[in-house]
């Protein structure tokens, strides 16, 4: 019989939110698959976690998929995880999955720790309705991507290095206007930051910082009359602009 495929999401920072069924299922199988097996080194050693890991990142995906899946097939039990998070968002886990799907291997998905809900539900803007777009584009498409989603009416969650927030930002300025967002910072851990205000004060209390840490900015959608109206009837506009002063 073939093995199981475990997508095991990981802590973004406190090691503490690694859940229990995470910890059982890391503890129980054959081989686990790391995007940086020395990063990953430090969570399993914090446990006590003793398995053997390979590598399996953006750069080499295509590659080892087919060895992992040999693996599975043979009867192995293989847990994937990244860095931070749940394999997939944002981070390799896609070809895996697609194979092990096509070669009728049980895949199996853990939930836990995700940068973006935490950010959504502390930005203080509407979050029954949003869209994620992971990382905008460094260089080519960039400004497609934004043009894209000028009218798009539901909250933006946005994955950003924080050496290209301020470009971000900017770029949020010259094709979606001067919205409401909020950048949270290092979530979950020593120094986790929250800032909401308006990208104009985001850009003008940056200028002089350097930041560091793993960043997602959360912006409000397009505003058209409607559904202005249909915002203040569902959420109270006066208490949301209230929270949403630049701390």
């Amino acid at each position: 019989m073939p093995g199981k495929l475990y997508l095991v999401a990981t802590p973004i920072g406190n090691l503490q939110d690694l859940t229990l069924r995470a910890l059982e299922t890391l503890r129980s199988v054959d081989l686990i698959a790391a995007e940086d097996t020395r990063r990953s080194a430090i969570l399993l050693r914090h446990f006590e976690i003793h398995k053997p890991t390979v590598s399996y990142h953006d750069f080499n995906e295509r590659a080892a998929t087919p060895r992992l899946i040999a693996k599975l097939l043979a009867g192995e039990n293989v847990a994937l995880i990244t860095d931070a998070g749940s394999p997939g968002i944002s981070d390799p886990a896609f070809y895996l999955v697609r194979e092990a799907i096509n070669q009728d291997i049980l895949v199996e998905a853990l939930p836990g720790p995700t940068a973006l809900i935490p950010a959504l539900v502390l930005s203080g803007l509407p979050c029954h309705r949003f869209v994620f777009e992971g990382f905008p584009p460094a260089k080519k498409g960039r400004q497609s991507f934004f043009q894209a989603l000028a009218s798009e009416p539901r909250t933006i969650v946005l994955y950003e290095a924080p050496h290209r927030i301020a470009s971000t930002l900017e770029s949020i300025l010259k094709f979606w206007g001067d919205r409401r967002v909020a950048l949270a910072r290092e979530l979950t851990k020593l120094h986790e930051e929250v800032r909401r205000g308006r990208v104009s004060e985001l850009l003008e209390a940056l200028a002089q910082r350097t930041l560091k840490g793993e960043c997602v900015l959360v912006v409000e959608g397009h505003q058209t009359e409607k559904n202005s109206h249909r915002q203040e009837r569902d959420n109270g506009n006066e208490v949301l602009s209230q929270n949403l002063l630049l701390q």
